[in-house]
């Protein structure tokens, strides 16, 4: 393959990744040094064979695809196939093919992904640069579409095709890690600068993708920083004569794509913590503290002495800013809507939520008034309860069967999403034997039941409410068998015997 000659020179490394936590099973990935262990994950993933990974020939696949596709009308004769441009654009990080157009899927749409904060310079956002990009993955998709077009549509080419559709969408072209993009430039993520020229990268990549079609750019808002209105004005002038398929244009998703340009938000997404998942300062941390003279020592002085460095970004920011930058693309993302997703958990019920293979919960053995009790917990992904098991090892075969299939018909009732505030609810304080001393778990002294003492742990272990002991009630001496049908270990009650003596000699 010609694309892998594109890649003679650049320093590798070969890592051994798990892509499956469930198995064990290791794959080599091999790509360059200069790249993090996310995007060896993020390769391994995006790849379908399952042996090992080599960045320069799974790349080779959809470059020479595109290399070998017919040259658009009106483009002069001695230029160059985008193959090596494509490729250096991807070594640099700086630009991605998603998950169809990597894994050259005819049915879907294929697309590229754009880090944002890549164009960054010394001197300012490089925004010939960013055209250039563009103007080379849309020519690339625009070649796939005209090559594909009868894969894709299922048409035979028994005649003459028509002509395309000149409103068809050829491809996607996603832009990603916005906030690293404007910590860069010096703007806080919850500023008017900040959506200003957001929305004027975003307009201009949307202009680029609309020239020589019939779709009209967006306006580009002034931005001052950038001074982007004349780059587009170009733009328009120097393709006003072509007729082209338009190329859609938004902000991405959570997808492999993104770990393997190394971004480090998704989309137009801010971070809301100034640190990494390791405990580092982020690198949009270290550019906005830059912009404002401070270093990581300076900015914990003035953290320790109380005052804030960096002014935290407000929780409304993100949709502010999807409500600045959505005229300015084809599509966006959809915020997340807790109260939606409440809604849409209810009226998911009715369908059984399984557990995962592997579970993570607790197992409790205590005991409630001198008996015995184990309670084991499995918890579904998010860290909610799923399941639970109640044993009482030394009671009779009716008491343990009796809580077994309790147990049973709580765990359907959760995995049917049934709150668990429901059973706690519920169980909670009931009154029954045995009851008494609890030993073995320093965070209750006294329960009523065996159930009131497992619900109200797991009230505190998964709803994060402490239920503080019942008033403590003598046992009454009316009642001749309080334990029953928890009997004790050594047989049935005096009392109860005594019962069954007379009923033999009556008859």
């Amino acid at each position: 393959m010609t694309a892998r000659l594109h890649w003679t020179g650049v320093r590798m490394r070969t890592l051994q990744v798990m892509t499956d936590p469930d198995d064990s099973a290791l794959r080599s990935v091999t790509l360059p040094a200069a790249w993090d262990d996310e995007a060896a994950q993020a390769l391994a993933q995006i790849t379908l064979n399952g042996g090992p990974v080599r960045l320069a020939a799974e790349a080779a696949r959809w470059v020479d695809t595109i290399d070998a596709c017919p040259p658009l009308p009106g483009t002069p004769a001695n230029t160059p196939l985008p193959g090596r441009s494509l490729s250096y654009l991807l070594l640099m990080q700086q630009m991605a093919p998603n998950t169809a157009l990597w894994q050259c899927q005819p049915d879907q749409t294929p697309g590229f992904t754009i880090r944002l904060s890549s164009f960054v310079q010394e001197t300012g956002f490089a925004a010939e640069h960013f055209v250039a990009c563009l103007r080379l993955a849309c020519d690339a998709l625009r070649r796939l579409h005209a090559a594909t077009r009868i894969e894709r549509t299922g048409e035979l080419p028994l005649f003459d095709l028509p002509a395309q559709p000149e409103d068809e969408a050829a491809g996607l072209i996603l832009l990603t890690d916005l906030d690293a993009c404007l910590a860069a430039l010096g703007l806080d993520y919850d500023s008017d600068d900040a959506r200003n020229a957001a929305c004027a990268i975003a307009a201009l990549a949307t202009t680029v993708a609309r020239t020589g079609t019939k779709l009209s750019p967006p306006p580009i808002p002034e931005s001052p920083l950038l001074g982007l209105q004349t780059i587009a004005s170009s733009v328009c002038v120097a393709d006003e004569a072509l007729h082209f398929c338009p190329i859609e244009t938004g902000f991405s998703s959570p997808a492999p794509t993104e770990r393997l340009l190394g971004v480090e938000t998704c989309g137009l997404a801010p971070a809301f913590s100034p640190l990494r998942e390791d405990g580092h300062l982020r690198a949009s941390t270290l550019a906005r503290l830059a912009c404002r003279g401070l270093t990581p020592e300076s900015a914990l002085a003035l953290a320790l002495a109380g005052e804030t460095p960096l002014p935290p970004a407000h929780p409304q920011a993100q949709a502010t800013m999807h409500a600045a930058i959505k005229n300015a693309v084809d599509f966006v993302p959809a915020m997340p809507e807790p109260e939606l997703a409440d809604l849409q958990a209810k009226l998911a019920r009715g369908v059984r939520r399984p557990l995962p293979m592997r579970q993570t919960g607790f197992t409790q053995r205590a005991a409630v008034g001198g008996h015995s009790l184990f309670m084991r917990t499995s918890e579904f992904e998010d860290g909610t309860l799923g399941e639970i098991s109640l044993t009482p090892p030394r009671e009779s075969p009716m008491a343990r069967g009796l809580m077994d299939c309790l147990g049973h018909a709580v765990s359907i009732g959760l995995q049917y999403g049934a709150p668990l505030e429901a059973f706690v609810e519920r169980f909670a304080y009931t009154r029954f034997g045995p009851a008494g001393t609890v030993e073995g778990d320093p965070s209750t002294a006294y329960a009523t039941s065996m159930l009131d003492y497992a619900f109200r742990t797991l009230s505190e272990a998964y709803l994060g409410k402490h239920m503080p002991d019942a008033p403590r009630i003598e046992p009454n001496s009316e009642d001749p068998a309080p334990m029953l049908p928890f009997g004790r270990s050594s047989g049935e009650s005096p009392e109860w015997k005594d019962r069954g003596r007379r009923l033999k000699l009556v008859s």
